[in-house]
């Protein structure tokens, strides 16, 4: 038996969403709202988020003190003021890291038992949630799909470790997701094309591990066929609300789709190349991606069979050239030493990194059963490009 949750609790998709906020239902009518740094507020998205809760008569306070790639210590101190404030909802509001930043300080302000990221790690079951408060998320981007995910991806930077934040029953998916479009126009080209990767990333991975099901297909490939067409749109034309919008659905259903199973050895690679050098989730991914098709395909019949199908629903036939003349047009690196040149740093790193990459949460759902020397050869590969 599998359990399935398919998105948050409500979801409000389409330009003018945002007016959804006013009917969050609230006894105190406080929210809590967190943002990776003031860009929001910068560009007058802040306000109008707070208007849509004032017309609502909620009171609010705003963090914008989370990092791009969220730490620990950001978190925790999220969490002491949400201890003073005693908000009815937690509202994250931007890309990935501002939304499970959200997550995260909500699981530590309703479990005030726990003090490490560790206490909160599977197979921990976290004991309380939904009881003091509940979450909204609203992406500014399209990328990691937390809106609807039930984990929080959150950064040691001493451990230079991610830790993923989850619940297997589903509860840290956010009770609602708001999913607006014109948040996204102001996102610059190179966010845009990272985040977008990212979801592609998602979809992909999700539909070739072992633990794919009929319900992750089904939002998987959506993922795939809308988030292929409209991410180079997006690129080069930004303020398409069409195109937008196909982009934050996609990011949404391929959320939901590795939700309800998994995702394998390009988040691993991706994961360690970022906690370990500080690499953008969704750059690195898409510096990993073909590399980790080409490892499957040419070790798992199954893989390269579904891989094949992907490349059918656009059109294509080699969904490694699919990847590869994708990250040429919107001009990824081809290999991760063009963002971490200091070759004999990688060098003599290299045993650790691929003991972070065995041992990230990623990796055991691979279609391939990674061992040390292969996890070595594919960091040798996505470093150099071979």
């Amino acid at each position: 038996m599998r359990q399935i949750k398919l998105g948050a609790e409500k979801m409000f998709f389409g330009e003018g969403a945002i007016a959804a906020l006013a009917d969050l239902p609230a006894r105190r009518k406080r929210a809590y709202i967190v943002m990776s740094g003031p860009i929001q507020k910068d560009l007058g998205q802040l306000g109008m988020v707070t208007e849509a809760l004032e017309s609502a008569g909620f009171t609010w306070r705003a963090n914008t003190d989370v990092e791009p790639e969220p730490c620990w210590e950001s978190v925790a101190k999220g969490v002491e003021e949400i201890r003073a404030f005693e908000p009815d909802w937690i509202i994250g509001f931007g890309g990935g890291s501002a939304m499970d930043a959200a997550k995260a300080m909500w699981v530590f302000y309703e479990n005030p038992q726990y003090s490490s990221l560790e206490e909160v790690m599977p197979p921990t079951v976290i004991e309380h949630l939904k009881v003091k408060a509940r979450v909204c998320c609203i992406p500014t981007s399209a990328g990691t799909g937390s809106e609807c995910t039930r984990a929080a991806l959150i950064k040691d930077p001493v451990q230079k470790r991610k830790y993923s934040i989850r619940d297997y029953s589903g509860r840290l998916v956010p009770d609602v997701a708001i999913i607006d479009p014109v948040f996204s126009t102001t996102m610059p080209r190179s966010g845009t094309v990272a985040c977008g990767m990212d979801a592609l990333t998602h979809a992909i991975e999700s539909y070739v591990t072992p633990l794919a099901n009929p319900f992750s297909d089904a939002l998987a490939i959506g993922a795939w066929i809308y988030g292929y067409k409209s991410l180079p749109i997006c690129a080069d034309d930004p303020d398409n609300l069409g195109a937008r919008g196909d982009m934050l659905a996609a990011s949404c259903l391929a959320g939901i789709a590795f939700s309800n199973c998994a995702l394998g050895i390009c988040h691993g690679i991706a994961h360690t190349f970022g906690a370990t050098y500080g690499i953008g989730h969704g750059l690195a991914n898409a510096v990993v991606l073909p590399y980790s098709i080409a490892f499957n395909a040419g070790n798992d019949t199954r893989a390269a069979a579904r891989y094949e199908e992907l490349a059918g629903f656009v059109g294509k036939s080699d969904l490694h050239r699919v990847i590869v003349d994708l990250r040429k047009e919107l001009g990824v690196p081809h290999a991760m030493q063009q963002l971490v040149p200091d070759t004999a740093e990688f060098e003599a790193s290299l045993d650790e990194l691929v003991e972070k990459v065995l041992a990230d949460v990623a990796t055991p759902a691979n279609p391939v059963e990674v061992t040390a020397e292969q996890a070595r050869d594919l960091l040798h590969r996505v470093y150099c490009g071979a």
